[in-house]
């Protein structure tokens, strides 16, 4: 695209040579020097330092992506890529680990730059068939080692000109000043034992508005940005939020056809309105005089019958050592529960998990002796959810038949009758039992029984 415009300004410069002559040659050469670093550099150079880069863009956290191969409309699941970033010391460190869906070896990438330039200072990987670490400056330093050969290569290397990490270049494509029309380019560096080339080019060709759908969190304004790589003509475009630049989604083109698609998972996603106070419910289990005492068995005392077989075992105790537990029941749960509710329901995306300071408000104990029994102090007022879960083996006794009795006399036969046994039959069964229990005052006792009917 930029080839094209100088060569038709070149055109144009030649037609107003041919129509007004050789003296106008010098004025319109005049504005061709002048104007000729402006139509090749119209792009914006970008490198480490530029004015461009914003870093406060790029927020310590962690995000979570899966990476699809699609072709046509099928999307085949090739993993999850996880992007870990910390900030300490004015540097920037990007821990970037692919685990392949297979449950294979990961690949782990671990780049470190300085936090306001984005200027590399260090980076590591191991792959399946080398490792390799490197130490940015004006020579850069490192070794290399192939587990094919064996061989530990000592790296001294001093490329031309300056470049980004290009692990952090989704990254750093992210704190630019996007805008429709904005273009720039920038330089990567990467290396390759079996390549001389440190450094490659990628331009920004377009910068549109565009509509990211997320199947959680709807829909959200962003930025469709398209980059070319110069040296492959592979294309990548980027989705990324036009209010926080977060990177939504990512395509990059392969060969016959095929794309790769990383998609955000969005760890970050919380639909739950109310608000989990951990210090509350941390109180709540820990500063009040009341006991909730119990028991913990499957199956009623009334017997269960199943197929025809009676239930012999009425009570099937929690072993010694169960574990019991409990959390007092606030507004945020209940939410929780009902939201996980109707997306089980759908079954368009995953469930959300609970608040990661939810473990404050939890309390645990144990089933003592051989009866089920356990007990939970130092409680105050309020609703509690209680569960238990365990395994147990059931028995039933049933009958069957064992044979026949034939009856002869004179005359021949004269019928027969059915002869029954009995025995027993035992299955593993697994009990999974939640109740509320409400505390009305403080120092109340209450007493529940954690049954499964």
């Amino acid at each position: 695209m930029m080839k094209g415009n100088i060569t038709d300004s070149f055109f144009l410069i030649r037609l107003g040579f041919l129509k007004s002559g050789t003296p106008n040659l010098v004025k319109q050469l005049f504005y061709v020097f002048i104007l000729l670093p402006f139509m090749t550099f119209g792009q914006k150079a970008i490198v480490p330092g530029s004015k461009d880069i914003n870093t406060k863009f790029i927020k310590p956290e962690k995000s979570l992506y899966t990476v699809y191969y699609v072709k046509g409309s099928e999307w085949k699941n090739m993993g999850s890529l996880t992007y870990d970033i910390t900030l300490a010391n004015n540097q920037l460190t990007l821990n970037n680990t692919f685990t392949p869906k297979d449950n294979g070896i990961p690949t782990t990438r671990i780049s470190t730059a300085d936090a306001q330039t984005l200027r590399a200072i260090s980076y590591s990987d191991e792959t399946k068939n080398a490792k390799l670490n490197l130490n940015f400056a004006e020579i850069i330093t490192g070794n290399f080692y192939s587990k094919k050969t064996k061989k530990d290569k000592k790296l001294k290397l001093q490329p031309k000109v300056e470049y980004f990490d290009f692990n952090l270049a989704d990254h750093m494509i992210g704190t630019l000043p996007l805008d429709v029309g904005y273009k720039a380019r920038f330089p990567q560096f990467y290396y390759n034992d079996e390549s001389n080339i440190l450094v490659e080019y990628y331009t920004i060709k377009e910068v549109k508005s565009y509509v990211y759908n997320s199947p959680r969190t709807g829909k959200h304004e962003t930025w469709l940005v398209t980059v070319l790589e110069e040296s492959t003509n592979a294309t990548y475009n980027y989705a990324i939020d036009k209010k926080d630049h977060r990177l939504w989604q990512r395509e990059m083109s392969m060969a016959n056809g095929m794309w790769e698609i990383t998609v955000n998972e969005e760890l970050d996603y919380q639909p739950i309105k109310n608000k989990f106070n951990k210090e509350e419910v941390a109180q709540q289990i820990s500063k009040g005089n009341s006991v909730i005492i119990g028991t913990a068995y499957a199956r009623s005392d009334s017997g269960k019958k199943l197929g025809g077989l009676v239930n012999t075992a009425k009570k099937q105790f929690a072993p010694r050592g169960t574990e019991i537990t409990l959390f007092p029941s606030s507004a945020y749960y209940e939410e929780w529960v009902e939201v996980n509710k109707k997306i089980r329901k759908q079954k368009k995306m995953p469930e959300v998990p609970l608040n990661t300071d939810f473990g404050y408000g939890i309390k645990k104990a144990k089933v003592y002796d051989d009866q089920g029994h356990f007990e939970f102090v130092d409680l105050m007022p309020g609703t509690y959810v209680v569960m238990v879960s365990f395994d147990f083996t059931n028995s039933y006794n049933y009958s069957y038949v064992s044979g026949y009795t034939n009856y002869y006399n004179y005359f021949g036969y004269q019928g027969s009758t059915t002869n029954y046994g009995t025995a027993s039959q035992s299955y593993n069964d697994k009990a999974n039992i939640e109740k509320r229990v409400t505390i009305d005052k403080d120092g109340d006792k209450k007493e529940v029984n954690l049954k499964e009917m």
